[in-house]
């Protein structure tokens, strides 16, 4: 089993893939027997510190419907200079420079533990990256204070040569000069009327009278263009080495929207305008360059369209009860709206970040196409003023261990398979680019139809999910012994400007599962699998009705537990799992309970953000989602993971919980008592303020690492914010049994919610009835 787990952490490690199963099963039929999908969860660009950017071109396979690239898997006849193409078996000759290969003296791509590389693409021409500020001036003074330090800030954080623009909109749009020099200038627009990008660009005047933009910079990257005869967008774009101190000037001196506001009302706010008018700009502008648009918004759009609520201040914005209702006046239409911008920027390769600080909703529910779409980041908080807000933006500017910037703009990501396989779909923030080929399934799970997708921005953290189907059928089966091949091909913009290439080429046996289910079994990834089967619940939860998503949960994982648990036919007692899937009910049992899956207690917004952070998160930090981690620190030894249980809650114990969005500390009844006494002030009681310190030390560590910066509570067994807690441990424990005879310790929670053990006891009813 350890060797197993060495296996697959190796995998990931390397290649930054984790398949659902590791050995692959050989009929179409076997397959969907096995309940659970032949899926992976892939990041395209995983730190490695340890791989080298090579520095020439790919090879590709010769043949035109395969050009898969040169890889470790490939057979290499080294005294013909041939090499046969894993994927389709064409034999192609290696060009020229290679001639000097032998078995001694491979080139990187062919060497096993390369089976990830990336390659610089020497021809490509290098771009600056483009930084869009969209701002909302319809904010508290402190509040608006806050973003203009916080954006003054990252100015220093950005590289030289990147230019920048700024927009700021209230109940007006406007569009400001960085040009000029000793006075400010902007472009006002109406916040009621929406533009195409074709009339933004004749009333900004881009492109009149000067020489076109496409030309110089395309064909000279350092800007062939007299420097006399400033490039057209220059006006509004600017390299930020040349206009930082303007800009800085000009956010100091930013005032509240001056539109008066009158009592029972809310501000006009024309947030659906301006992001319009934003993506205008860069589409006649960049159109394929690496761009982002950052938008900080305050309150929700209540004017023009891409408005979500009134501005009489009587009618509360939509509920998730207004949504079951149809009761949402302007939901649908702001969702088009949206969704036809996000779709503009992403087909540019533009990327849109919306930052959202506001007590009430902003609208993220109908807004979440924007970053869903073009790979941007989703923030959400209570104010700007907050360290929450401030080190988030921070950390977007983060730098790695190359002391490059960790975002990456406009990739395209292709997979070539085995002719074996097809490819079903993908779940994640991207857009499909309808690349129709013989890989490419009928049947559509997620963004489906196509073998390339568009990742407009990507971090080393951005993790997507592809879901495969087996081609053969049950009577021609996949010879046993054979491997089956999978590759990704991502292209991406690197922070540097360059053009870069990262390739992946994994490959899995093929198992007969009729007569080797065992070894199937054996190579089940429970954690990949729980990660992939949520974001498949989440995906069918934006447009099936949630009790149909949470049945269709649990019809799966009876299917499961019936096809691999060990058990006598209608004998509960008799069920056994192998210890690759004893975690996996766990995970479906919290994944049914999370705020994911169970909107109450949310707004819409709130459940969109959490939606959209399961989509883009890599497997470590979705299984925290879905399943937080619990510590406990008491005076009975180190710091030790406890279960995520009413039980673990004891008056001598400290809890520090890890929800990816919350980091909670509960001090237990007794520690808190202590605590209020302030026995940590006394010398004689060092070791109790040691205690109460190592949880305050490890929630630290994890607050200065995660983005988004999660939200930190500090507090006691019993009071108001201990709910955090009592909402995510399994309640064993409940006002139903907690006087029951014989009962241990441990805290009670007030709910008539299933616990673990009765959840597990009716799936092993149900998984061994002869009549399911």
């Amino acid at each position: 089993m350890a060797a197993y787990q060495d296996f697959i952490q190796q995998n990931e490690d390397r290649d930054g893939i984790r398949f659902s199963w590791n050995v692959w099963p050989s009929s179409r039929l076997e397959a969907t027997r096995m309940v659970v999908p032949l899926a992976c969860l892939y990041t395209p660009l995983k730190e490695r510190p340890d791989l080298p950017p090579i520095n020439y071109d790919p090879i590709y396979c010769g043949r035109s419907g395969c050009r898969a690239v040169l890889n470790p898997f490939c057979q290499v006849d080294y005294r013909a200079k041939v090499w046969s193409c894993n994927f389709c078996f064409h034999r192609n000759n290696f060009p020229p420079q290679y001639a000097a290969i032998s078995e001694q003296h491979q080139p990187a791509e062919l060497i096993p533990q390369f089976s990830t590389i990336e390659y610089t693409l020497t021809k490509a021409p290098s771009h600056p990256p483009v930084f869009l500020i969209v701002l909302d001036t319809c904010m508290d003074d402190e509040d608006l204070q806050a973003v203009k330090e916080s954006l003054q800030m990252s100015l220093s954080l950005l590289p030289p040569n990147a230019l920048i623009g700024l927009i700021t909109f209230g109940k007006m749009v406007q569009v400001h000069e960085l040009g000029c020099e000793g006075y400010s200038k902007s472009y006002v627009f109406r916040g009621t009327k929406d533009l195409t990008a074709k009339q933004i660009q004749e009333m900004l005047g881009i492109g009149k009278g000067v020489a076109p933009i496409q030309p110089s910079r395309g064909s000279h990257p350092q800007g062939g263009v007299n420097p006399s005869q400033q490039l057209p967008s220059n006006r509004f774009l600017q390299p930020v080495h040349k206009c930082d101190m303007a800009l800085t000037d000009l956010l100091g001196e930013l005032q509240k929207d001056p539109w008066p506001v009158a009592q029972g009302k809310r501000p006009l706010r024309s947030t659906g305008v301006a992001i319009s008018i934003a993506v205008g700009l860069l589409e006649c502008t960049y159109p394929n360059t690496g761009a982002r648009i950052m938008m900080f918004v305050g309150g929700a759009c209540t004017q023009g369209p891409g408005m979500v609520v009134g501005d009489e201040l009587k009618f509360p914005i939509r509920s998730h009860h207004d949504i079951e209702k149809d009761n949402c006046k302007y939901m649908k239409k702001a969702m088009k709206h949206y969704e036809s911008l996000a779709t503009r920027s992403a087909n540019n390769g533009h990327v849109i970040d919306i930052y959202s600080c506001a007590l009430d909703q902003t609208g993220l529910h109908e807004m979440k196409y924007l970053p869903s779409q073009t790979g941007g980041h989703l923030v959400m908080g209570d104010s700007f003023n907050t360290s929450l807000f401030k080190q988030t933006f921070q950390r977007v500017f983060s730098k790695d261990v190359k002391n490059e910037f960790r975002m990456a703009f406009g990739a395209n990501l292709e997979i070539k398979t085995s002719k074996e396989l097809k490819i079903q779909g993908c779940i994640g923030s991207c857009i499909s680019l309808a690349t129709k080929s013989p890989v490419v399934s009928e049947s559509e799970l997620g963004i489906g139809g196509t073998s390339q997708w568009k990742m407009c921005g990507l971090s080393p953290n951005s993790t997507y999910a592809f879901y495969f189907e087996v081609v053969n059928q049950h009577n021609a089966p996949i010879p046993q012994g054979g491997r089956g091949f999978i590759q990704f091909i991502t292209q991406y913009q690197h922070s540097s400007g360059q053009r870069r290439m990262r390739v992946s080429t994994v490959a899995r046996n093929w198992v007969d599962a009729s007569i080797n289910i065992q070894h199937i079994a054996a190579c089940f990834d429970q954690e990949s699998s729980a990660v992939l089967m949520a974001r498949m619940a989440i995906y069918r939860a934006e447009t099936d009705d949630g009790p149909d998503v949470l049945r269709w949960l649990d019809r799966m994982l009876i299917r499961l537990c019936q096809k691999f648990g060990e058990f006598n036919k209608d004998d509960p007692s008799s069920f056994r799992f192998s210890e690759q899937f004893t975690l996996y009910p766990q995970f479906m049992f919290h994944l049914r309970r999370s705020q994911f899956l169970q909107v109450f207690n949310n707004s819409p917004d709130e459940t969109s953000y959490y939606r959209h952070m399961l989509f883009v998160e890599d497997l470590t930090q979705s299984l925290i989602m879905i399943q937080p981690i619990l510590y406990a620190y008491s005076f009975n030894g180190p710091p030790e993971p406890v279960l995520l249980d009413t039980s673990s809650i004891q008056p001598d114990r400290i809890l520090l919980m890890d929800t990816f969005f919350q980091i909670l500390i509960c001090h237990g009844e007794t520690i808190a008592q202590w605590r209020k006494m302030k026995y940590q002030d006394l010398p004689e009681y060092e070791n109790f303020k040691q205690l109460l310190q190592a949880p305050v030390d490890d929630a630290q560590e994890i607050l200065q690492t995660r983005f988004p910066m999660p939200r930190y509570i500090d507090t006691d067994a019993g009071g108001s914010q201990a709910r955090f807690l009592l909402s995510k441990v399994n309640p064993s424990q409940t006002h139903n049994n907690m006087f029951s005879w014989g009962q241990e310790g441990g805290g009670h929670v007030l709910t008539d919610d299933v616990s673990l053990q009765v959840f597990m006891e009716h799936l092993k009813k149900l998984a061994v009835s002869s009549s399911s």
